[in-house]
């Protein structure tokens, strides 16, 4: 809009009057018997002469928003003061008019100071003992807004509002200023975006909200009179309030008065608009994640929250990107899908109703993006009333009698991690980093361990203690049923959860190098414990157990080390952002996915290829045999990998299964107390994590996972020596011979062989370069039947389970 022609010789003469003026308002208060004085009029224009004519203007804090990934969806808004600048085409004319009516008759007349106001004011006071009228234009209220808002110091706030001739004189003089500079129109914009109105409402856009509950280009007379009415005292004119609503209505009558003598609308408007009923909402804007349009999606919002809070861009110290946040004005979309978000909440109410201390908590990844699109817990994000508690006592039989629990409310990241909450154990999940550390080093997924029922590993352990052999201090983990002893490959040893073969496995690659896999699959080992025993220092290489996932994680680093191997090895940081814009329509950078590739794709779709197994998938190269969850593929109805886990005694259990567009994880603990007792149950958290899958799916296209190359599924093959019916020793040289490692069955199996001699071996024929090669032993019964040990791949372990699984074998 171009600015309006402006008269020097007019500015000049208000400079001047104001100035003289300025000295008889100043003598009258110190001196009022020479108040009309020429020694106080040449002093007041001295004085006002020296003032600075510019006036820095900063914005005013601004409301941001948070909306789902759809860009609509209002998820939550965070601010410091409620206010959302709105250019002048977007506020009804109405309200225009109503607030020059209101406050500022010869807004289009004056310069900015309303010369004939401020002598009007200055008689009428000078006749009462108390202050009886005031001349502070439009353009004069907005300068000490503006001064107060820009203000780098608390005293200086003070001085933009305190009743003095100093600050009239300042105001007078930016007046002058800003009215040279700017339009009508424009200073009429600025001063509605920035005047107060009360209830926590700034600015015209969050009045008619908060009132209104509408846009302020949609306001009615009466509701933009009554708006207009309050600026003078917000509080005292609060329609809210039973007193305060008649004194609105006296107030709105008084302005629709005043718009009817200066012309801005008809008598008879006038009439209807004093006549028409108010109702008012008078709801404050919800502010910060407790306050979330639903409760439900508050721990998105907090993890949204703590990711912010971590964002160098926003300022150096945590402070300043508060502040940021708060009144800054951004408009966010996040990561949050609601079908997702909405599926995983239904899922886990279904299974795990909030009032339980055992919480269920799921989370959802993009694979390739690491856009988190669901966080979802039996739990209402909201503190408990210390006055009047909701939340039970405290499962933890160590925490002080009358400890209250997290349960049903709290504000702890439960699913993501941080501050006090370091995670849960994820059991037999973590299988998947010695895999892929093996794959990395060359083994392929052929690769084949005799997975006795118990492995006598070279870890060290308290002596005697868990997991001890006994009698001893060597780690000595079993499995979880004895039909899983045998020759088992990658496939078949995730897919039933062969800890005998895992171990080993960990062994040979390294454990060091199986929590570095971890940690590049964005395991951040949280714990002051689990981050020792991480480093050589801190003693990883004798961490044997690791394997079997007994450090502490949560379901979002889960579903993301698993949604970095759909994604073809591509690791993405866990964002809640997809766009930021700033007030001005800017899109920053910093919501862009923050994506590496970690490993070679290969070895990611060879992990994804095993991890097909466990979930009732297969591929065109998978050799799946044990399936621990095997209902997972026919519920989902799409590709899928994944993993279940099952810790000692049950005190946690776990799922994640992922597809190649979204991976989603689910552990079953209680927060309060780790250590529980009580049984974490699969039929609560599988369910939870398949269903909130094949829903979160629904109408997206089926994307195959690539199997891996057959390098890496075969490997270099060679040919096992034929040692059947020869002495065991022989056999045993012959096969390490052909460069194989050997073992010796402690079985015998029906055999036409002489009792005591080579029966065979398991696997026979081919298999990989230095991989495990058993021998069987025969008992002489002349069988030709195929021993038991052939068939060890094959066996299903405990069995799968279904809709309403058991334990799971092999954790």
């Amino acid at each position: 809009m171009r600015k309006r022609d402006h008269n020097v010789f007019a500015n000049g003469a208000s400079l001047l009057i104001c100035g003289l003026l300025a000295g008889v308002v100043v003598a009258a208060a110190a001196f009022p018997a020479v108040a009309m004085s020429g020694l106080a009029a040449k002093a007041g224009a001295e004085t006002f002469d020296k003032l600075p004519t510019e006036l820095t203007v900063k914005m005013a804090p601004q409301i941001s928003y948070l909306y789902a990934s759809d860009g609509k969806t209002v998820l939550a808004t965070m601010y410091d003061e409620n206010r959302r600048d709105v250019p002048i085409a977007d506020i009804a004319p109405v309200m225009q008019q109503a607030i020059i009516a209101a406050e500022d008759h010869d807004f289009y007349k004056h310069n900015g100071v309303d010369m004939k106001g401020i002598a009007r004011a200055f008689a009428a006071n000078q006749s009462s003992q108390e202050t009886q009228q005031g001349a502070s234009t439009l353009t004069m209220q907005y300068v000490r807004q503006a001064i107060a808002y820009s203000a780098t110091h608390p005293q200086d706030v003070v001085a933009a509002t305190e009743d003095t001739t100093a600050r009239k004189l300042r105001e007078m003089r930016y007046a002058i200023q800003i009215d040279s500079e700017l339009s009508k129109e424009e200073i009429l914009e600025r001063y509605l975006n920035i005047a107060p109105f009360g209830r926590g409402a700034y600015g015209i856009f969050a009045a008619s909200q908060v009132y209104f509950n509408k846009h302020p280009k949609d306001l009615k007379i009466e509701e933009a009179a009554m708006l207009a009415g309050m600026v003078k005292a917000p509080s005292e004119n609060d329609p809210t309030t039973t007193d305060g609503f008649d004194r609105a209505l006296k107030r709105r009558d008084y302005v629709i008065d005043n718009m009817r003598d200066i012309g801005a609308i008809t008598p008879e408007q006038a009439t209807a608009a004093k006549a028409a009923e108010m109702v008012i909402t008078g709801h404050r804007a919800p502010n910060g994640c407790v306050a979330t349009s639903k409760n439900h999606w508050g721990f998105f919002c907090d993890f949204f929250y703590r990711w912010w809070m971590d964002q160098e861009t926003f300022g150096a110290t945590t402070y300043d990107r508060e502040r940021r946040l708060k009144s800054g004005g951004y408009s966010i979309v996040t990561t949050l899908d609601v079908t997702a978000q909405d599926a995983a909440k239904k899922a886990v109410e279904k299974y795990m109703k909030t009032g339980n201390p055992e919480a269920l908590m799921v989370a959802g990844v993009e694979p390739g993006t690491g856009r988190v699109r669901a966080l979802a817990v039996n739990r209402n994000f909201k503190l408990d009333d210390p006055n009047k508690p909701l939340n039970g006592f405290s499962t933890n039989k160590k925490a002080p009698k009358g400890t209250r629990g997290t349960y049903p409310n709290t504000t702890n990241p439960l699913i993501t991690g941080g501050g006090d909450i370091t995670g849960y154990q994820a059991g037999s999940t973590f299988k998947i980093f010695p895999l892929v550390a093996a794959l990395e080093k060359g083994y392929p997924l052929a690769y084949s361990i005799n997975a006795p029922d118990m492995y006598h590993s070279k870890y060290p352990v308290k002596f005697n203690g868990d997991g001890a052999c006994p009698g001893t201090d060597d780690y000595c983990p079993r499995n979880a049923s004895k039909s899983m002893t045998g020759t088992h490959n990658m496939w078949s040893a995730f897919g039933a959860s062969v800890n005998t073969y895992f171990v080993p496995l960990q062994e040979r690659v390294g454990a060091l190098n199986s929590i570095n896999v971890a940690k590049r699959l964005g395991i951040q080992f949280r714990s002051a414990e689990d981050a020792r025993m991480t480093t050589a220092e801190g003693g990883a290489d004798q961490w044997g157990a690791f394997t079997l996932g007994v450090s502490a994680t949560t379901p979002l680093d889960v579903a993301n080390a698993y949604a970095t191997l759909a994604a073809d090895g591509k690791y993405c940081e866990p964002i809640p952002v997809q766009e930021i814009r700033d007030q001005s329509g800017k899109t920053l950078d910093v919501a862009s996915p923050r994506c590496e590739q970690r490993f070679k794709t290969e070895v990611a779709r060879a992990a994804i290829d095993a991890a097909r197994c466990p979930v009732g998938d297969n591929s065109s190269t998978s050799q799946c045999k044990g399936r621990t969850t095997q209902a997972v593929r026919g519920i989902v109805d799409k590709p899928v990998a994944g993993k279940s886990g099952t810790t000692d005694s049950d005190r946690t259990a776990a799922l994640v299964v992922t597809t190649k567009q979204l991976a989603v994880a689910g552990i079953l603990a209680d927060p309060d107390w780790p250590e529980t007792t009580e049984k974490m149950r699969h039929d609560k958290v599988d369910p939870a994590v398949w269903e909130t899958l094949r829903d979160a799916m629904k109408g997206k296209p089926t994307q195959q996972f690539t199997p891996p190359n057959s390098k890496i599924v075969q490997g270099d093959q060679r040919s096992i020596p034929n040692v059947e019916c020869q002495p065991v020793d022989t056999a045993r040289s012959r096969v390490r011979g052909a460069g194989f490692e050997v073992e010796v069955s402690t079985k015998q199996v029906d055999s036409k062989c002489p009792a005591g001699t080579a029966a065979g071996t398991n696997p026979s024929g081919r298999t990989i370069k230095g991989g495990s090669v058993t021998i069987e032993i025969s008992n002489g019964k002349g069988s030709n039947s195929p021993s038991p040990g052939n068939n060890a791949p094959g066996q299903p372990g405990d069995g799968p389970r279904g809709p309403n699984p058991g334990r799971p074998p092999g954790e």
